[in-house]
């Protein structure tokens, strides 16, 4: 008996949202490297640029835009980005909590914000829309100078060395930046995925190895400390010697989200918890003009950020909510819609496939779509739009058994 095939992709679509897990988009990281200007004295967008407007709806024209970036971005933005801008720009780096946390107090009004975990987007901060472009992984960076970086430098277990303290350990604040709080994440991971070190959680939060986010990096490079967390792209940055982490703890791999990621949570002191999940970088146009559409532009699809260490992934840039047509008719292609929407109508038409052959090739379908955009929140448009291409897919693979039986 033939069934309405809206009706059809409704109960389907109720069924599968109820087991249906959210990610929240995570990046790619911030607070860790030193500030551009001083927090209190560092004057807004609306101050350094002499035309912008709080209409994002209405463009105009600004001789500089204002950045107000993750710090991780920093060393990024003033060695790759500027130089590849026709225009002048003033930016200014913090620590992505922080970073949020200025906007929501109305202590700054920059012309773009980006942040190095997209659950900042969520809460305090709630744009109507915003990309995704960029990512990264937990090391651990030691120093080669000291003793206890050589320990490290050494040792087939570096957990057991920080754990035993023969290292000086550093790292920055969970409540200011995300850095500091996948800190947290890694180390709780790593307590499970390594044997005998359920204590290094324990050890960890019970001592004073807490810094300043600025004070993280002098520390480590004066020899202070001999080992610090760090995200991937400051080592290469900085040409610092690191360990490279197993994907199940690092948090750079979407495989991981559900068995691995999402098993940790931080709750910041506004109340917001935070779910364990990749690294994710995000970015957004609070007052739009031309100028600060060729910024976003280059910001989040440039060279650079490869160049830097980060992890570029074949979705990025990843629109997410009611993007603005001005951005749209400058930004690359969404590659997301069209790769998912060919993996899913791939199945050759000349074979006949069983039941059983569509229950593996659904389960294999929504395998590796949950997990490459296990990133993106179900709220957001775009994936529900993935989400129905994936659905219509199957209802016609089903169709195409109905019609040959």
């Amino acid at each position: 008996m033939s069934q309405d095939p809206q009706a059809s992709r409704r109960r389907f679509l109720e069924m599968i949202a109820g087991g249906l897990t959210t990610a929240t988009a995570g990046c790619a990281a911030s607070g860790d490297t030193a500030l551009t200007g001083d927090a209190q004295n560092t004057p807004s967008a609306a101050s350094t640029s002499t035309s912008i407007t709080s209409d994002a709806t209405t463009p105009t024209t600004s001789p500089t835009i204002a950045i107000l970036a993750a710090g991780s971005l920093q060393y990024a933005i003033e060695n790759g980005l500027r130089s590849s801008l026709e225009v002048p720009v003033h930016v200014e780096s913090h620590g992505s909590a922080t970073v949020a946390r200025l906007i929501a107090d109305g202590q700054r009004d920059p012309d773009i914000v980006t942040v190095a975990d997209t659950a900042l987007f969520e809460q305090p901060l709630s744009p109507k829309w915003y990309s995704v472009f960029t990512s990264n992984a937990i090391v651990l960076a030691y120093n080669p100078e000291t003793a206890g970086g050589r320990r490290l430098a050494t040792t087939d277990a570096w957990y057991k060395s920080l754990l035993n303290e023969t290292v000086r350990f550093g790292r920055t604040d969970p409540d200011q930046d995300p850095l500091g709080y996948r800190t947290l994440f890694m180390l709780e991971l790593a307590s499970r995925y390594y044997d005998d070190v359920s204590q290094l959680m324990p050890a960890f939060k019970n001592r004073n190895n807490i810094y300043p986010e600025t004070g993280l990096v002098s520390r480590f490079e004066t020899g202070s400390i001999d080992a610090a967390v760090t995200y991937r792209n400051m080592a290469i940055e900085r040409d610092y010697a690191y360990i490279d982490l197993p994907d199940q703890i690092n948090l750079s791999n979407p495989r991981y989200v559900d068995s691995w990621y999402s098993t940790v949570s931080y709750t910041l002191p506004s109340e917001q918890t935070i779910e364990g999940n990749i690294i994710n970088y995000g970015s957004t146009i609070r007052h739009m003009s031309k100028a600060a559409i060729a910024v976003f532009n280059v910001h989040t699809t440039g060279q650079y950020l490869t160049d830097a260490g980060f992890i570029q992934r074949n979705q990025f840039p990843q629109h997410v909510g009611d993007v603005p047509t001005a951005v749209k008719e400058v930004m690359p292609s969404d590659t997301t819609s069209t790769k998912d929407k060919s993996r899913m109508e791939s199945y050759p038409s000349s074979v006949s496939p069983t039941d059983t052959e569509i229950d593996s090739l659904t389960i294999l379908h929504w395998h590796e779509w949950s997990s490459y955009d296990a990133s993106i929140s179900r709220r957001s448009s775009e994936f529900i739009a993935k989400f129905d291409l994936w659905v219509q897919s199957l209802e016609n693979h089903h169709e195409l058994i109905h019609r040959r039986e």
